[in-house]
């Protein structure tokens, strides 16, 4: 792990390169991962950093996500072409290393992940993926629930109910559904089912 700068460089590096809303939430997102990182037992300048940065892909326009995407010979599946939004993510994990100095393939992973999950999820990519789902800034009618999972449950049971709330979400507005995100949840419930018996 090695961060070629700190935290508050990072911070005003990002601050000049996204919108206001968007850092605001990056800054909700980071400091909701090292709360969770802490209540877990996991490395919480990971989690603070890996938040921090997690959209910083985000300064471009959705049109020029495939071209930045394609510029860094990241794959863009059947799901991703449809929607280049997704995209953010992928470069997102790429630009920490360009940008911001962050030499770290557990912060990388964590930043791909966040959007869509995947397969294997580790600890970490489990909280940047929830605490972009729950930090401060968000609102929609389950957001409180989740918040308060957060607090109650392991890792694995809140991460799942968010995986089950973001699919149905997606199914409800009639959009694609990540093949990624069916296997993180799917794999969690595996793992529940043989720890089960």
């Amino acid at each position: 792990m090695s961060f070629a700068m700190g935290y508050e460089q990072m911070k005003a590096i990002l601050e000049k390169r996204l919108k206001a809303s968007r850092f605001q939430h990056s800054l909700g997102v980071s400091a909701t991962a090292e709360t969770l990182a802490g209540k877990f037992g996991v490395d919480v300048e990971q989690a603070h950093v890996a938040g921090l940065l997690h959209d910083c892909a985000r300064e471009f326009r959705n049109e020029a996500m495939i071209a930045e995407a394609e510029r860094r010979a990241i794959p863009i599946g059947p799901v991703e072409r449809a929607m280049p939004l997704l995209l953010h993510a992928y470069i997102g994990a790429r630009r920490v290393r360009e940008i911001y100095g962050v030499d770290d393939p557990a912060v990388e992973q964590a930043i791909w992940r966040h959007t869509v999950g995947g397969a294997a999820m580790t600890d970490l990519d489990k909280i940047i993926w929830f605490a972009d789902m729950i930090e401060p800034g968000r609102e929609y009618p389950e957001v409180e629930h989740l918040r308060q999972l957060a607090k109650t449950v392991s890792l694995d049971e809140m991460v799942l109910a968010g995986l089950s709330a973001s699919i149905q979400f997606v199914v409800d507005k009639g959009h694609l559904i990540h093949p990624d995100t069916v296997l993180a949840r799917n794999e969690i419930l595996l793992k529940g089912i043989s720890s089960a018996h």
